[in-house]
Protein backbone atom coordinates (compact mmCIF):
# COMPACT_ATOMS: atom_id res chain seq x y z
CA UNK A 1 0.00 0.00 0.00
CA UNK A 2 1.35 3.64 -0.95
CA UNK A 3 2.19 6.00 1.42
CA UNK A 4 -1.09 8.32 0.45
CA UNK A 5 -3.54 5.48 0.86
CA UNK A 6 -2.16 4.76 4.09
CA UNK A 7 -2.75 8.31 5.17
CA UNK A 8 -6.49 8.45 3.80
CA UNK A 9 -6.84 5.23 5.62
CA UNK A 10 -6.08 6.64 8.72
CA UNK A 11 -8.17 9.57 8.11
CA UNK A 12 -10.78 7.71 7.04
CA UNK A 13 -11.18 5.43 10.18
CA UNK A 14 -10.98 8.69 12.18
CA UNK A 15 -14.29 10.10 10.51
CA UNK A 16 -16.48 7.39 9.88
CA UNK A 17 -15.18 4.53 8.17
CA UNK A 18 -14.85 2.69 11.55
CA UNK A 19 -18.37 2.60 12.39
CA UNK A 20 -19.56 1.63 8.80
CA UNK A 21 -16.93 -1.24 9.12
CA UNK A 22 -18.60 -2.24 12.56
CA UNK A 23 -22.14 -2.00 10.97
CA UNK A 24 -20.42 -4.43 7.89
CA UNK A 25 -19.14 -7.10 10.66
CA UNK A 26 -22.55 -6.71 12.33
CA UNK A 27 -24.04 -7.57 9.40
CA UNK A 28 -21.62 -10.49 8.69
CA UNK A 29 -22.10 -12.39 12.59
CA UNK A 30 -25.98 -11.88 12.02
CA UNK A 31 -25.87 -13.49 8.88
CA UNK A 32 -23.38 -16.58 10.28
CA UNK A 33 -25.88 -17.39 13.35
CA UNK A 34 -28.57 -17.96 11.03
CA UNK A 35 -26.24 -20.60 9.44
CA UNK A 36 -28.29 -20.71 5.98
CA UNK A 37 -26.97 -16.99 5.67
CA UNK A 38 -23.09 -17.83 5.48
CA UNK A 39 -22.94 -17.07 2.13
CA UNK A 40 -23.97 -13.19 2.64
CA UNK A 41 -21.68 -13.74 5.49
CA UNK A 42 -18.51 -14.30 4.15
CA UNK A 43 -19.18 -11.34 1.44
CA UNK A 44 -20.33 -8.88 4.37
CA UNK A 45 -16.66 -10.21 6.36
CA UNK A 46 -14.86 -9.59 3.41
CA UNK A 47 -16.39 -6.08 2.10
CA UNK A 48 -16.14 -5.36 6.19
CA UNK A 49 -12.51 -5.27 5.76
CA UNK A 50 -12.80 -3.01 2.41
CA UNK A 51 -15.09 -0.31 4.29
CA UNK A 52 -12.45 -0.48 7.02
CA UNK A 53 -9.23 0.21 4.61
CA UNK A 54 -10.97 1.14 1.26
CA UNK A 55 -8.02 3.12 -0.10
CA UNK A 56 -5.59 1.13 -2.44
CA UNK A 57 -7.82 -1.38 -2.92
CA UNK A 58 -10.83 -1.65 -4.99
CA UNK A 59 -14.15 -3.95 -5.70
CA UNK A 60 -14.69 -5.78 -8.79
CA UNK A 61 -16.66 -8.51 -10.17
CA UNK A 62 -15.26 -12.13 -9.44
CA UNK A 63 -16.17 -13.02 -13.29
CA UNK A 64 -14.04 -10.19 -14.63
CA UNK A 65 -11.27 -11.30 -12.61
CA UNK A 66 -11.16 -14.30 -12.84
CA UNK A 67 -12.58 -14.95 -16.29
CA UNK A 68 -14.92 -17.43 -15.80
CA UNK A 69 -18.97 -17.27 -14.37
CA UNK A 70 -19.24 -18.90 -11.10
CA UNK A 71 -22.21 -19.53 -8.85
CA UNK A 72 -21.93 -15.55 -7.50
CA UNK A 73 -22.17 -14.18 -10.43
CA UNK A 74 -24.71 -15.85 -12.33
CA UNK A 75 -28.64 -16.10 -11.65
CA UNK A 76 -28.06 -17.56 -8.13
CA UNK A 77 -26.26 -14.70 -7.35
CA UNK A 78 -28.78 -12.47 -8.58
CA UNK A 79 -31.19 -14.19 -6.35
CA UNK A 80 -28.85 -14.09 -3.18
CA UNK A 81 -28.72 -10.19 -3.69
CA UNK A 82 -32.41 -9.62 -3.53
CA UNK A 83 -32.58 -11.37 -0.50
CA UNK A 84 -29.20 -9.72 1.05
CA UNK A 85 -30.75 -6.25 -0.54
CA UNK A 86 -34.00 -7.36 1.88
CA UNK A 87 -32.32 -8.30 4.84
CA UNK A 88 -29.44 -5.81 5.28
CA UNK A 89 -28.32 -4.00 2.20
CA UNK A 90 -30.69 -1.06 2.39
CA UNK A 91 -29.82 -0.42 6.09
CA UNK A 92 -26.33 -0.68 5.17
CA UNK A 93 -26.43 1.51 1.56
CA UNK A 94 -28.52 3.88 3.88
CA UNK A 95 -25.38 4.23 6.14
CA UNK A 96 -23.17 4.98 3.70
CA UNK A 97 -25.17 7.63 1.89
CA UNK A 98 -26.14 9.55 5.41
CA UNK A 99 -22.45 9.68 5.97
CA UNK A 100 -21.05 10.61 2.32
CA UNK A 101 -24.00 13.69 2.80
CA UNK A 102 -22.44 14.45 6.70
CA UNK A 103 -19.05 14.27 4.74
CA UNK A 104 -20.44 16.28 1.83
CA UNK A 105 -20.52 19.52 3.71
CA UNK A 106 -17.07 20.22 4.14
CA UNK A 107 -14.27 20.52 1.22
CA UNK A 108 -11.86 17.90 2.92
CA UNK A 109 -14.56 15.48 3.35
CA UNK A 110 -15.79 14.98 -0.70
CA UNK A 111 -12.74 12.31 -1.55
CA UNK A 112 -14.46 10.01 1.39
CA UNK A 113 -17.81 10.96 0.39
CA UNK A 114 -17.04 9.63 -2.23
CA UNK A 115 -15.81 6.33 -1.38
CA UNK A 116 -18.99 6.29 0.91
CA UNK A 117 -20.91 6.30 -2.21
CA UNK A 118 -19.52 3.38 -3.49
CA UNK A 119 -19.41 1.52 -0.47
CA UNK A 120 -23.05 2.06 -0.72
CA UNK A 121 -23.51 0.94 -4.30
CA UNK A 122 -21.24 -2.23 -3.04
CA UNK A 123 -23.94 -2.32 0.17
CA UNK A 124 -26.63 -3.03 -2.48
CA UNK A 125 -25.27 -5.68 -4.49
CA UNK A 126 -22.32 -7.72 -2.91
CA UNK A 127 -22.43 -11.24 -3.83
CA UNK A 128 -19.95 -11.79 -6.52
CA UNK A 129 -17.77 -8.82 -5.87
CA UNK A 130 -14.21 -9.40 -4.88
CA UNK A 131 -11.58 -6.94 -3.28
CA UNK A 132 -8.22 -6.96 -4.97
CA UNK A 133 -5.50 -3.87 -4.38
CA UNK A 134 -6.07 -0.67 -6.69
Amino acid sequence: MQPVSILLNIFWILIGGAWMAFGWLIAAIVMAITIIGLPWARAAFNIAVYTLLPFGSKALRRDEVTGQPDIGTGPLGVIGNLIWLMLAGWWLALGHLVTAIILAATIIGIPFAWAHLKLAGIALWPIGKVIVPA
